[in-house]
């Protein structure tokens, strides 16, 4: 079922909205520890997306009975570590940059084909690929003690997205869409919680409403919606060309940031990050053309 015009519309209303992230959740956690942030936002998430199945006749009727529960259980599973690493991640760093280090995650999707279908990667993909590494190195030169553990954060993080993002395009045809996003929020949710427990890092005293407010908020825009939108677009156009537009975060990302957090990336963030960027949408559009 290929419909490019509307593959495109879902995976751009996905991208936008999956932007929206970096901003409430690194507002949010001013006021959460990266723990108890993960957790509010994944039962956040929970909350909505089962109750728009609940709107939904198809969505109602594998909502209690849902096929392929492996998957759906591997997808949880996978989302839950992806948010820790990232929200633990974007804790330590600036927005915009850690959203530019997120673009490597097409460099891992494609890393995973050659290892997984035994793909080859073209010279061009090698070139581009270090170019994206050389703009990650120029961007944390003398500053690692500030920023490395948030960059190993990001990258672990990026490792998982890949993973999820694999299992979501394998089953987007096979589960209903709203079902396979409820799942995997609260799959998720477990996840946490259990690790939450065992760190015994939860902490939700003297959190001001306002964080728990625009954290509730972000969970809505980020993990429920956006993937309402992306996870439909793979119905109607390929992974790698939606990989393209999801490549073009941070342009959202850079203005949402500055607007409501009132943040800038430094000289060097920024002069590696566009170089990060070049090396990524290149990236993209030779997968795309493969």
């Amino acid at each position: 079922m290929k419909d490019p015009v509307k593959g495109f519309f879902y995976a751009l209303a996905g991208v936008i909205l999956v932007s929206t992230n970096f901003v409430t959740a690194k507002y949010g956690l001013k006021g959460f520890n990266p723990e108890s942030f993960t957790l509010i936002w994944t039962i956040s998430a929970t909350f909505y997306s089962f109750l728009i199945c609940l709107f939904f006749e198809e969505s109602r009727r594998q909502l209690f009975s849902p096929p392929h529960l492996k998957a759906l259980l591997s997808l949880g599973i996978v989302t839950g570590i992806t948010m820790l690493l990232s929200w633990k991640g974007l804790s330590l760093l600036d927005p915009v940059f850690a959203s530019l280090l997120w673009r490597f995650l097409p460099v891992i999707t494609a890393i995973a084909g050659v290892m997984l279908f035994k793909e080859r990667l073209l010279r061009e993909e090698i070139i581009a690929i270090a170019i994206m590494i050389a703009g990650s190195f120029y961007s944390i030169n003398g500053k690692w003690d500030i920023v490395g553990k948030g960059v190993f954060y990001i990258i672990l993080a990026t490792l998982a997205g890949a993973v999820q993002l694999l299992i979501a395009k394998a089953y987007s045809k096979k589960i209903d869409i709203n079902v396979m996003v409820a799942y995997r929020a609260g799959i998720a949710t477990a996840f946490v919680f259990v690790w939450d427990m065992f760190s015994g890092k939860v902490n939700f005293s003297s959190v001001p409403l306002k964080y728990w407010l625009v954290s509730m908020l972000g969970a809505f825009l980020g993990p429920c919606a956006s993937f309402l939108f992306t996870f439909r677009s793979y119905r109607y156009w390929e992974l790698s060309k939606a990989s393209i537009l999801l490549t073009l975060q941070p342009v959202f990302v850079l203005p949402l940031a500055y607007i409501f957090l009132g943040t800038f990336p430094d000289k060097k963030e920024l002069i590696g990050g566009v170089v990060i960027l070049f090396g990524a949408i290149w990236l993209a559009l030779i997968q795309a053309k493969k």
